[in-house]
């Protein structure tokens, strides 16, 4: 198991990286999230020995890494511009970790196979890198960090420069190689659409600090705070204030809600469309029912993106008209 323990990191005399404490289990994926800049590629480059930080410990299985040089450490890094050697084949870019160690020549032959085959390049051993395309290179990429058989594996951004119908299936591809081997894994991104295909656990990065962590399911269902609910995209983040115990007003109404703040504090409220028809049944603790006036309307793949006055943004399988004043059942929660 990988700990991160208390890990503090600044860089030209700033602070970067404030408390930052996680695990990685074995077979568990994890990814980072955040903005650009938020410390993600840091924390790799510590995990890696690259990098070092002001405080703080790295243990794998118990064991402090400061005093283990990146290259004793076995783990494998894929990045976004993949670091393939162009002047080798493919066969001789994913050997090379193996003839580092001097492993016999036909042991790396038959594992160099059966990594061509696990990531769909069977019979590529001779083409020069230079000549795939961008998603041929990233499977050659991670064949070459999979092929010493890594305790760790760390994918910075590795799907960046890739289209998306691409991205999408090397994601599914490397989900699978992942769980087939067991191999725990830190996967870095900024696309929430990623770190949802893939992860375990994600971890949101804010101003240098986790500020959320859990399963992509128990994130979306309770993301707790303002930043994670609108880098993820989930619902609409409106602005109020608590006017009494249990009651914040808001420019679409004063809703019944629970919230630590106390009365004449502003609060940030996360507003999401409620499966159940307007008007149908007793509504529960932040259940309501706002009114919006439409002022556009939107197509996207099977349902309409219909976006209110005020800026609240719903979506209706039948498309309003613009201009119609239209009663949306709603769930609304206070955000810390």
């Amino acid at each position: 198991m990988l700990e991160l323990r208390n890990v503090v990191k600044s860089y030209e005399g700033k602070p970067l990286l404030n408390d930052i404490s996680f695990t990685v289990s074995q077979g568990e994926t994890i990814c980072l999230l955040g903005a650009s800049g938020s410390g993600k590629s840091t924390i790799l480059r510590m995990i890696a020995g690259l990098d070092f930080p002001d405080r703080g410990a790295i243990l794998l299985n118990g064991i402090d890494l400061a005093g283990t040089p990146p290259h004793l450490r076995d783990f494998g890094l894929v990045f976004q511009d993949y670091g393939l050697f162009p002047h080798l084949n493919v066969f001789d870019n994913i050997a090379f970790g193996l003839k580092m160690r001097n492993l016999p020549a036909d042991e790396i032959s038959l594992r160099v196979a059966a990594l061509l085959g696990q990531v769909n390049l069977a019979g590529f051993d001779s083409r020069k890198v230079t000549d795939l395309s961008g998603g041929e290179q990233q499977r050659v990429a991670l064949a070459r960090a999979l092929a010493p058989s890594p305790r760790l594996l760390m994918f910075d951004e590795p799907l960046g420069a890739l289209d998306r119908s691409l991205k999408e299936g090397l994601l599914n591809e490397i989900r699978s190689i992942l769980h087939e081997t067991k191999i725990p894994a830190i996967y870095v991104t900024h696309d929430q659409e990623e770190a949802f295909a893939i992860a375990d656990r994600i971890l949101v990065l804010h101003e240098g600090t986790i500020i959320r962590d859990g399963t992509p399911s128990e994130i979306w269902k309770d993301p707790k705070f303002a930043f994670v609910a609108k880098l993820l995209g989930i619902g609409n983040v409106i602005d109020g204030e608590v006017v009494t115990e249990n009651k914040v007003k808001t420019a679409f109404g004063t809703f019944d809600i629970s919230c630590t703040k106390n009365v004449g504090e502003k609060a940030q409220l996360l507003i999401t469309e409620f499966p159940s028809p307007a008007g149908e049944g007793r509504r529960g603790e932040g259940e309501a029912q706002i009114k919006l006036t439409v002022e556009d309307v939107l197509f996207k793949q099977d349902q309409f993106q219909v976006k209110g006055r005020g800026g609240l943004v719903i979506h209706m399988k039948k498309a309003p008209r613009i201009g119609d004043v239209i009663t949306v059942q709603v769930q609304v929660k206070c955000l810390s």
